[in-house]
């Protein structure tokens, strides 16, 4: 959650801000540090094991290794300055990027307060959004990029693209101003990862036998059990950035697993429906788009618009992706964007309008219409799509030119957990 909403949450209880920042609330506190454990157990194992059972068994153990180094990396870069560029006051440029005053943090002490929570914990709950994110992208390069380039790409994109768009949404940049809503991280994280993962499918190139050889999970088990993680991460993720323990985290809890469910049963009928038997992959694809769809929207809507919102996610992200692998063989390996990336647009524009009170949502900004409210969505959502994908762009070709972005042809073939760590994620026991 951004600062700008805990402040209109002070307002709405009509709670002093001045009083609020100088008064530790123990329950709030105990609440988003469970959140920030959540979240981090959704990227470490959760997303780890979702991703490392969709893959090759000969590149299990590196998947594993790229979200346990990336969230490594991330952290460090967010002490070192990342949490500044987007939290701290910018000053004249704080429509466009933070202050630098919080590089190492150094006033940061045990009593210092944002809102009524310690900043420690803020500073921590945010850090687990910024490390997922870039993890969220090694899906569309897996099974084929170095793991250097890797590093290097996740660390240089953390800055130049979710720095300045997670700044703009929530740190008081120009699109928080403008009243875009994005309660956690639709448009931050699921549009942007989304899109990024799309430029860094096309600009590898497809994986060697991708579309003609088929590539199935090799651990149907281990995806299952990754996505139940990440299922119940989520409540930390989108519960948490009320950054309260009361209603609002309750409702936002409530829509989470509405949605989750709904996109979940709706892929699992379509595919019912159109090849003769429901997937357990289809199953759980459904519940993760569901999920992704929901999170602009979990702090602004009611059950009956997260229903519609799942249902949505499921139809059309099962579109997006069949459309993407059959139609554009487009080889997004683990289908980062038809479902994070279609998932967070369509329930950033969904946002607009089932937030309406008329539509049993929490309402929109005195004077704002529905479509008042849906053309700033798709503004903000139509700004991380161009940044993103320049961005990302550009950082790929510099680091192909430099450092080589893809293993060779008898490294692929051979595996990525021998070729780049020489170990395996499996030993045959005799």
């Amino acid at each position: 959650m951004t600062l700008n909403k805990l402040n209109s949450f002070i307002l709405l209880f009509g709670l002093p801000q001045l009083a609020a920042a100088s008064e530790l609330n123990q329950s709030n506190t105990a609440w988003v540090l469970t959140s920030t454990a959540l979240v981090l157990f959704m990227t470490l194992p959760g997303l780890s094991l979702f991703y490392g059972g969709l893959v090759r068994s000969k590149n299990v153990l590196s998947v594993l290794t790229q979200c346990f180094a990336i969230t490594c990396i991330v952290s460090l870069l967010w002490l070192a300055g990342v949490y500044s560029l987007i939290f701290d006051d910018g000053g004249d440029l704080q429509q466009v990027l933070g202050g630098t005053h919080k590089f190492f943090v150094p006033s940061l002490v045990t009593d210092s307060l944002i809102g009524d929570i310690p900043e420690t914990v803020f500073f921590m709950f945010q850090m687990t959004f910024a490390i997922i994110t870039p993890a969220l992208i090694v899906g569309g390069f897996a099974e084929r990029m170095k793991f250097s380039a890797i590093l290097w790409f996740s660390s240089l994109w953390l800055l130049l693209v979710y720095v300045p768009i997670c700044h703009w949404i929530w740190g008081g940049g120009w699109l928080a101003d403008l009243g875009v809503m994005d309660f956690a991280g639709g448009i931050v994280i699921h549009v942007n990862a989304g899109v990024a993962a799309l430029v860094s499918a096309l600009v590898l190139g497809n994986r060697r036998g991708f579309p003609t050889t088929a590539m199935p999970p090799h651990n149907m088990t281990m995806v299952l059990t990754g996505a139940g993680m990440l299922w119940v991460g989520w409540f930390g993720f989108n519960g948490g950035s009320a950054l309260t323990a009361d209603g609002s985290a309750g409702m936002a809890i409530l829509v989470t697993h509405t949605g989750a469910a709904a996109g979940s049963v709706t892929w699992m009928f379509i595919e019912w429906i159109k090849f003769g038997k429901p997937s357990a992959l289809g199953i759980v694809t459904g519940m993760v788009a569901g999920l992704g769809t929901i999170t602009p929207a979990s702090g602004f809507v009611g059950p009956a618009g997260a229903l519609v919102i799942g249902v949505t996610a499921g139809a059309f992200c099962f579109v997006a992706t069949q459309f993407m692998k059959r139609k554009l063989k487009i080889d997004d390996s683990l289908d980062v964007f038809p479902v994070h990336g279609v998932g967070g647009i369509v329930g950033s524009l969904l946002t607009g309008v089932f937030a309406a009170t008329s539509l049993g949502g929490l309402g929109l900004d005195e004077g704002v219409s529905i479509m008042d409210q849906v053309g700033v969505q798709a503004l903000a959502v139509g700004v991380t799509i161009l940044w993103s994908g320049f961005f990302s762009y550009l950082i790929l070709k510099v680091l192909d030119l430099l450092i080589g972005l893809r293993v060779t042809k008898d490294q692929e073939k051979q595996g990525l957990d021998i070729a780049t760590h020489k170990e395996t994620g499996y030993h045959n026991l005799t």
